[in-house]
C-alpha cells in the first residue's frame, strides 16, 4: 500500500499487484540482458503482452466502459503505471494510441470511429502514430503545411511530409493534423485525420538514433487519398482537436516519470554500487537535487490528478512537469555515468538505453523553450517573446503597428 492510497485506491493497488506478479514471467524482455533482438519479433511479443493487460482491465483504465475501458479516475492510472514499474515488466506497446490519440477520438470522434477503432487499438491490434510535427513546424505545431484538399464526392486528397514520428513502421493508422484552408490565419484552417498507413501514397522512412533503434520515421504523402468519414473533430477546427492531444501528451509524458523508470530510488540503487561514491559529498549533491525534483514533480502530479477528478482541465502549466521530468532524468544518467563510468555503455547495460534516448525526449511534447514561454505567458502573464517577422525586430514592428493604429484613427 502506498501511504497516499485511499483504502479503495489500496484494494485496488493489491490487485493490479497480485495479477502481476502472478503473470510477470509471461511478459518480453525488451530492453537489457536476454532482450529480443529482432525489431519484428519484439513488436509481436509486445503486441501480445498489451493484449493480456487489457483482458486484465490494465489498459484504458480511464477511458469509458463503452469502449472497452474501466471507467475508473486518473488516480487508479497511476497506480497501474507504478506497480507496472514495481514489476520490472513493460508497459503497452501503443502508449502514444492509448495515452493521447485514443481520448481524442473519444472526445472528437463519431459514434461510428469510436465503435471502429478504439477496442482494436486498446488491445494492440492496431497500432497507431502521431502526425504531427513537420520539418518546418515542431514545436510551432500551427505553422504546419501538409494539405488537403477537398474533392467534389466529398473525400480528400492529402500531400506533405510529417518527421519525428513513432512507430509508424509498424502503425496501421495515424492521426494527422493537415491545413484545409490556407487563406486564414494559421492556428486556423486546420482538420484532424485518421490515415491508413497502409494507403497507396503512404511511404514511411526511418531515421536511425544515437540508440541505435529507428524508433522515429519521417512520413511523406502524396495524393493520398482519405474517405469523408476519416475526418475527427469539425473541419478547420483541427486546431481544437490537436489540443487535446498535446495536453494529453503532455500529461503522458509529465506525469508518467515514475511508469517510464525514472525514479529516484531506481537512480540510487545504481549509484549505491559504488561505495565510495555513496560517500562523496558532489554526487550526494547532484543526486539530492534530481531526487528532489521527481519528489516535487509526485506531488505536483497528484495536484493535477485531483484536478482531473474533480473535471477540471489542467492548464500549460502541465507542460513543465514534462520539462521537470526529462531533465531529471537527463541529470541521472549523466551522474550514473560518471559514476559507473564507461560500463554503462555497454549494450547489455540498462542505462546505455536510457542516456542514449533522453536528448530525444527533450524535443517531445514541446521544447523546453516553447513550454517555458507558454507558462510564462499564459499562467504567469509575462510579455511574450520579442518577435522577428522577416528580419524586423519587434521593436521597430511595434513602431509599425502604433503608427498604422493612428493612421487608422
Amino acid at each position: 500500500m502506498d501511504l497516499n492510497d485511499t483504502p479503495q485506491q489500496a484494494e485496488y493497488r493489491a490487485k493490479v499487484r497480485s495479477w502481476l506478479e502472478e503473470h510477470k514471467h509471461e511478459a518480453p524482455v525488451l530492453q537489457g540482458e536476454g532482450a529480443i533482438e529482432d525489431e519484428h519479433e519484439a513488436v509481436e511479443a509486445h503486441r501480445a503482452w498489451q493484449r493480456k493487460l487489457a483482458e486484465a482491465g490494465l489498459t484504458g483504465v480511464t477511458w469509458p466502459t463503452e469502449y472497452g475501458g474501466q471507467g475508473l479516475g486518473p488516480l487508479e492510472q497511476v497506480i497501474v503505471n507504478q506497480e507496472i514499474s514495481r514489476a520490472g515488466v513493460p508497459g503497452i506497446l501503443d502508449a502514444i494510441g492509448v495515452g493521447m490519440l485514443g481520448p481524442t477520438i473519444i472526445a472528437h470522434g463519431t459514434e461510428e470511429q469510436k465503435q471502429r477503432y478504439l477496442a482494436a487499438m486498446l488491445h494492440g491490434d492496431e497500432v497507431w502514430c502521431q502526425l504531427f510535427s513537420e520539418p518546418a513546424a515542431g514545436s510551432d505545431l500551427a505553422g504546419i503545411q501538409s494539405r488537403a484538399k477537398p474533392q467534389d464526392d466529398g473525400s480528400w486528397v492529402l500531400n506533405g511530409q510529417k518527421v519525428w514520428t513513432t512507430n509508424a513502421q509498424f502503425a496501421s493508422f495515424g492521426l494527422l493534423l493537415a491545413r484545409t484552408d490556407p487563406d486564414v490565419p494559421k492556428h486556423k484552417g486546420l482538420t484532424m485525420f485518421i490515415v491508413p498507413m497502409d494507403a497507396e501514397g503512404v511511404t514511411v522512412r526511418g531515421l536511425r538514433q544515437i540508440t541505435g533503434d529507428a524508433e522515429f520515421n519521417e512520413v511523406f504523402f502524396d495524393d493520398v487519398a482519405l474517405d469523408p468519414d476519416l475526418v475527427v473533430g469539425p473541419v478547420n477546427g483541427g486546431w481544437g482537436t490537436a489540443l487535446t492531444t498535446l495536453m494529453f501528451e503532455r500529461l503522458t509524458i509529465g506525469g508518467g516519470g515514475e511508469g517510464m523508470g525514472y525514479r529516484a530510488d531506481r537512480f540510487a540503487r545504481a549509484l549505491a554500487s559504488d561505495p565510495a561514491a555513496v560517500r562523496d559529498p558532489e554526487v550526494r549533491k547532484r543526486f539530492g537535487e534530481l531526487a528532489t525534483d521527481l519528489l516535487a514533480l509526485r506531488f505536483t502530479g497528484y495536484r493535477i490528478l485531483t484536478a482531473l477528478q474533480r473535471g477540471q482541465i489542467p492548464g500549460p502549466e502541465a507542460g513543465m512537469g514534462k520539462v521537470t521530468v526529462v531533465n531529471a532524468a537527463v541529470a541521472a544518467g549523466d551522474l550514473i555515468a560518471d559514476v559507473i563510468g564507461p560500463d554503462a555503455f555497454s549494450l547489455d547495460d540498462e542505462w546505455n538505453y536510457l542516456i542514449s534516448f533522453l536528448p530525444g525526449l527533450k524535443s517531445a511534447g514541446g521544447t523546453e523553450e516553447i513550454l517555458r514561454n507558454t507558462v510564462g505567458e499564459r499562467v504567469l502573464g509575462l510579455p511574450p517573446e520579442p518577435r522577428l517577422d522577416k528580419g524586423i525586430p519587434f521593436s521597430e514592428l511595434r513602431d509599425k503597428e502604433r503608427e498604422a493604429a493612428g493612421a487608422s484613427a
